[in-house]
């Protein structure tokens, strides 16, 4: 995308023209947002698919393999932006942690907002589309309603302030200077003078998951990106992502995806060409 910023109405003319010529899954350099107001479309990330229910909110970071597969009923608005546009979210940051990130949010009062905020970004856009300052302030404004409203899904503590949130953001600071080195629950335990047992408690209290858990994630995410994007074969993948043994670390990727690292890449060549 050679803009910083676009925006537009899924209408049900958009909808017919993606029904009509339906994309395969693909890559941008990009981040997107889908704002899901009404239907039941499909999403496919990274080789996970899943049916979603409006409202909803899909974000899809720059790099990720994914398809939009729309039913006709499906409504709402989808804003693409560089990731130079705005400060990095939290929806960025949580990129490569979660395998996926989408979450219903309420109807009613919460839905008007966040659609009267997009209507908002699109008017600004449209009268001032080479004056950024304001549709990037309200573009701001609504991460910061979309990331309140995904606080379940992204952590599941409501207070960023507590000591609990603010340890676990510590954690994930220091994983992601170290998730490439072979090292066990007990190096970030230190790094944050606290006990493995603690951390691990402070883990599955803010995000649901063990220490382990987040640690293989980023490893496999990353995985992910290098067999997408590196010339790099599986067994030096695997050994730059501290996995000694090439045979150790395609049972972990194929636990997790449910194919090896080389049908992983065969299969997305048609993405990568």
């Amino acid at each position: 995308m050679e803009k910083l910023f676009h925006i537009f109405v899924i209408s049900a003319e958009v909808i017919t023209e993606i029904r009509s010529h339906p994309t395969k899954p693909h890559r941008h350099e990009y981040e997107e947002l889908l704002i899901v107001t009404k239907g039941n479309p499909v999403h496919f990330i990274d080789f996970f698919e899943e049916t979603l229910t409006a409202p909803v909110v899909i974000y899809v970071a720059q790099g990720k393999v994914h398809e939009f597969m729309p039913d006709p009923e499906t409504r709402g608005w989808c804003i693409r932006y560089r990731n130079d546009f705005i400060p990095t979210s939290n929806f960025h940051f949580y990129s490569n942690f979660l395998d996926k990130i989408n979450f219903t949010f309420n109807r009613g009062s919460c839905q008007q907002e966040i659609g009267n905020l997009c209507e908002m970004i699109l008017f600004e856009y449209e009268k001032h589309p080479g004056s950024p300052d304001v549709y990037r302030y309200l573009l701001s404004a609504l991460m910061a309603k979309l990331e309140a409203e995904g606080k379940h899904n992204l952590s599941e503590e409501k207070d960023a302030r507590t000591p609990a949130r603010i340890a676990f953001r510590n954690f994930l600071q220091i994983l992601e200077d170290n998730y490439k080195r072979p090292l066990g629950v007990g190096f970030y335990a230190d790094k944050l003078n606290t006990s493995v047992r603690n951390l691990n408690l402070v883990c599955q209290k803010v995000f649901g998951k063990s220490v382990s858990e987040i640690i293989e994630t980023r490893k496999l995410i990353e995985a992910r990106r290098l067999l997408l994007s590196s010339p790099l074969n599986i067994s030096e993948i695997g050994y730059d992502l501290g996995y000694n043994e090439k045979s150790y670390f395609t049972r972990v990727f194929t636990k997790k995806t449910g194919l090896t690292p080389s049908d992983f890449r065969a299969a997305m060549q048609p993405v990568l060409s």
